[in-house]
């Protein structure tokens, strides 16, 4: 006579189990964000990475375009007087440099999706560059006590085109960074959250970049001849 052999292993059920990527149970649930990370959408990061360097590059274009006018009108001109560099730049140098710090923090932050903390680096990070501009208007101010100004010599015209232009595409860092300030609350949802560190991962990139070109001008500025 046949004998039917019945399995004693229980079933699983829909939504039990250990699930793929470490979705948790069954494998149907999505990642949590204090687990290890999202997985980002490689899409999206990859859109905001790319309209990132793209505006960079052309930055990068305008400013090298003038660095290389300004290194040709100061070897070969005559009425070239050197600048005095007025001592709050070195102020403002140091609040640049901090703030790229505060900022890579708060991008780590979010990463954690710690909400309150990457709110308070983001928070700091505006502040410190709100700062570095304040002092780049007091160093105007102390060059224009001086008798200073854009048409006193080419030196001066270049120190102010230079630290204006520098200046607006920081504003536009801080517009950034003022937008992720707003909407810092840390979404829950994977894809969500993805594309919340993009954002992130961007605004950085280019802050960064700022921070830089700013070490850059300071250099060309009152050490190149």
């Amino acid at each position: 006579m046949a004998t039917t052999v019945t399995s004693t292993r229980p079933l699983a059920k829909k939504g039990m189990g250990g699930g793929p990527l470490g979705r948790g149970p069954g494998g149907n649930g999505a990642p949590k964000p204090n687990g290890g990370g999202p997985f980002l959408d490689p899409s999206s990061a990859s859109r905001y990475r790319l309209g990132t360097w793209v505006a960079l590059a052309s930055i990068l274009m305008l400013f090298t375009a003038l660095s290389s006018a300004y290194i040709v009108r100061a070897a070969s001109s005559s009425d070239w007087q050197p600048l005095r560099m007025p001592r709050i730049l070195l102020l403002s140098s140091v609040l640049l440099l901090i703030s790229s710090g505060t900022l890579e923090t708060a991008r780590r932050k979010l990463k954690q999706a710690a909400a309150n903390a990457y709110k308070s680096w983001l928070l700091l990070t505006v502040a410190l560059g709100v700062g570095f501009l304040i002092s780049q208007l007091i160093a105007w101010r102390q060059l224009a006590n001086q008798g200073v100004y854009i048409v006193s010599n080419p030196h001066s015209s270049f120190f102010y085109l230079f630290t204006a232009l520098h200046g607006v595409h920081l504003f536009g860092g801080l517009a950034a960074l003022a937008y992720l300030s707003l909407r810092s609350r840390v979404p829950q949802e994977t894809s969500a959250l993805a594309k919340a560190q993009a954002k992130a991962d961007a605004v950085t990139l280019y802050w960064h970049f700022m921070d830089f070109l700013w070490l850059y001008l300071f250099v060309l500025l009152f050490y190149v001849r």
